[in-house]
């Protein structure tokens, strides 16, 4: 196991109703705030009047910013740090998915930034200071209510950056299942991909004696297996929305990933794809994950066997350990097909037109200096566009 530092000071209120506590636990931080969300879900489901009600009532004055979109862009952050600046804002409240938790985090970096918030993620800058945030969170999948990352897309260069910043850790997040009821189908898919990705990204890795996080991460994973199809058959599943919202806050708070080195491969490639193409984040991840895995397993056979056996639930003779992982591998796509996710880029409507430019910008190729991707395997670009091959 490796040394490591973990902090985690958000104040998680989990629970039915919760949402209506927003103004009353938030009063002690500010009394001035930024109001960040989407569309118009929240207001077509009653959570926006909740929450400006909740808001009201505790004497906390804010200020609206919608138009958030998945993939979150650059233009609506400038656009937010501008609205702070003038109106004198102390924290921002994100109501929404992990695009709008996402977009406030780096909107809070921004306001305390001297220079352009992109030279954060673009240039990968350490920051120390921002202004807090807090969440109600309308969608498990990116786990952005716990973590201390976010993600920004440039439009202008199609690059999609992530940033990781303890400061950005939410200081409240509001998670009540009772808000996951309405989703489509296809959100609900796309964040089970999401935060499955989040556990196996931490999962395989070369570190050794790392028994509890192996544990946590293949639990983890056990229960989104069993329960993501109950809440797709009942929305209204109550108790199985209690066990997804759980996990995909779990899978993003770095808890599963302590002392152990982690990959990213799979979602460093999923970036380029929906910095091109604008696809949902869970969907490309769903496509690369099998892909990625039938192309390094071979050179790391125990990991890969321990998921086959303790997460697939595979059984069969250990004399043939790679049957056992391809079966492995053929059920966690089985499982995303279940689910309704694609599972091939043609699926999704990626062809072979940009796949050099996709894996140089990958592996850093594109910018003159090739670090590679990954760290169970590092991957150069010629590495990337196999994969690309194998999910075609």
């Amino acid at each position: 196991m490796l040394n490591f530092d973990f902090q985690m000071p958000t104040r998680l209120v989990f629970g039915r109703d919760t949402q209506q506590q927003i103004g009353t636990l938030l009063r002690p931080y500010a009394s001035r705030i930024l109001l960040h969300y989407g569309g118009g879900s929240i207001r077509r489901s009653g959570l926006y009047d909740q929450v400006t009600a909740s808001l009201r009532d505790a004497g906390i004055a804010f200020t609206e910013l919608g138009g958030v979109v998945p993939n979150p862009r650059l233009t609506l952050v400038r656009e937010g740090i501008a609205l702070c600046r003038r109106e004198g804002i102390e924290l921002i409240l994100a109501v929404g998915g992990g695009s709008a938790i996402d977009s406030a985090k780096a909107i809070a970096m921004g306001v305390r930034f001297d220079g352009d918030v992109w030279d954060i993620f673009g240039q990968d800058l350490q920051v120390t200071e921002a202004l807090p945030v807090a969440t109600v969170l309308t969608i498990p999948a990116a786990g952005s209510e716990l973590s201390n990352s976010c993600v920004i897309t440039k439009e202008e260069t199609q690059q999609k950056i992530g940033h990781t910043a303890q400061c950005v850790r939410p200081v409240l997040s509001i998670l009540n299942p009772e808000l996951f009821q309405t989703l489509p189908k296809n959100q609900i898919a796309y964040g089970v991909a999401d935060m499955m990705s989040h556990i196996m990204e931490r999962y395989f890795t070369n570190t050794l004696h790392t028994d509890v996080t192996d544990e946590l991460c293949e639990g983890a994973l056990r229960a989104i297996l069993k329960n993501a199809p109950k809440v797709l058959a009942d929305p209204a599943d109550y108790d199985a929305w209690c066990e997804i919202g759980w996990a995909g806050a779990m899978a993003h708070n770095d808890i599963l990933g302590v002392g152990r080195e982690q990959d990213w491969a799979c979602h460093g490639m999923e970036h380029e794809l929906s910095a091109i193409y604008d696809i949902p984040h869970g969907a490309g991840l769903a496509v690369l994950t099998p892909a990625w895995m039938r192309y390094v397993y071979r050179k790391h056979i125990p990991i890969f066997l321990q998921f086959a056996q303790n997460v697939m639930g595979i059984r069969g003779s250990l004399r043939a350990p790679e049957a056992l992982i391809a079966e492995a591998i053929d059920r966690l796509e089985g499982f995303f097909q279940s689910l309704g996710l694609p599972v091939r880029l043609t699926e999704v409507g990626i062809g072979q037109e940009h796949w050099e430019l996709m894996a140089q910008k990958t592996t850093g190729a594109a910018y003159g200096d090739e670090i590679g991707r990954g760290f169970l395997e590092k991957l150069h670009w010629q590495d990337v566009i196999n994969i690309f091959r194998l999910a075609k």
